[in-house]
């Protein structure tokens, strides 16, 4: 089985935006520049901002992190980002999610300018990519395409599942490959008989948020297998995983939606976890933040 390892996509993708960052400073006079804003002391996401600054610093970007106290009102949250919108030393814009209790995401997504979204999940930006002029796609999906791309997966013709329906992941998920010419299925938590449709297809992306949830039996042989999900022992490894205190024969701390140990000699390709889509997640963050500035700035 082919392993599709997200590490060595990244290192190959990292090698090539240092070099376009370094075309951008010659032009602009400076880096490109992501905030991220976070608010409240999430310990997840005390660690992913962690991972995103340092990812900033390896390729040459600038970062700036604010951090917010979790008693922060709408209002303010909502002033602070109409200030990073109007700065124009500022090229791609990211709130760390979730918000604490009291704070509602859809407004403050939605505020973010579509020309600094570098997440991608405000409607504006959606839209762009439903339409066919999108500036980026949200990071996870983009990801596991560049991954198809480097192993020269073809996905033109095939037939594409897709579990899970989120702005998120699920739905752009099925967008791009869409556009990439397969023939695609979408199913979800009230979908009958999941494995009549898994089973007949070529290529899988799992996006269900459930541990451990499909395995060998849910696939075709010779089958292409991405799993998106992530979940942890003990303590949750980011928004929207699960907290998993007993996995089982599984000694792990962190796995994926599906039984990766179970596809070896049955499906052609998969990706592991970790090791996987993770990684491409925040390389294609700093891929956003690097376009959105070209484009904003007409260098590209």
């Amino acid at each position: 089985m082919l392993i599709l390892d997200g590490k060595v996509v990244s290192e190959a993708r990292r090698a090539a935006l240092k070099t376009r960052i370094q075309k951008f400073q010659s032009s602009v006079g400076r880096p490109p520049h992501l905030v991220v804003v976070l608010v409240g002391e999430n310990a997840a996401s005390q660690v992913y901002i962690r991972n995103k600054v340092k990812a900033c610093e390896s390729v040459g970007m600038r970062s700036t992190r604010i951090d917010l106290p979790s008693a922060l009102s709408q209002e303010a949250l909502n002033a602070t980002l109409l200030k990073l919108n109007g700065d124009d030393g500022i090229d791609g814009i990211l709130v760390q999610l979730p918000l604490p209790s009291g704070l509602r995401e859809e407004p403050v997504l939605e505020l973010i300018s579509s020309a600094k979204d570098a997440d991608a999940f405000s409607y504006r930006s959606l839209g762009y990519l439903w339409g066919g002029y999108s500036r980026t796609a949200p990071c996870t999906p983009q990801g596991v395409m560049s991954i198809l791309e480097y192993y020269k997966i073809p996905i033109a013709g095939r037939y594409a599942v897709v579990v899970g329906r989120s702005n998120i992941v699920g739905k752009p998920m099925a967008h791009l490959l869409t556009m990439a010419n397969a023939t695609v299925t979408v199913c979800h938590s009230k979908t009958l008989d999941l494995r009549r449709f898994t089973k007949e297809a070529d290529i899988v992306v799992v996006a269900a948020g459930q541990p451990r949830f499909l395995g060998r039996e849910d696939f075709k042989q010779g089958s292409i297998i991405i799993d998106v999900g992530m979940h942890g022992t003990g303590t949750s490894t980011g928004p929207g995983t699960a907290i998993i205190k007993d996995p089982g024969h599984v000694s792990a701390k962190v796995f994926g939606d599906v039984r990766f140990e179970e596809l070896e000699g049955w499906a052609f390709a998969a990706t592991p976890v970790p090791g996987g889509v993770g990684p491409m997640t925040i390389t294609t963050l700093l891929e956003n933040t690097l376009s959105l500035a070209e484009k904003r700035l007409n260098l590209k």
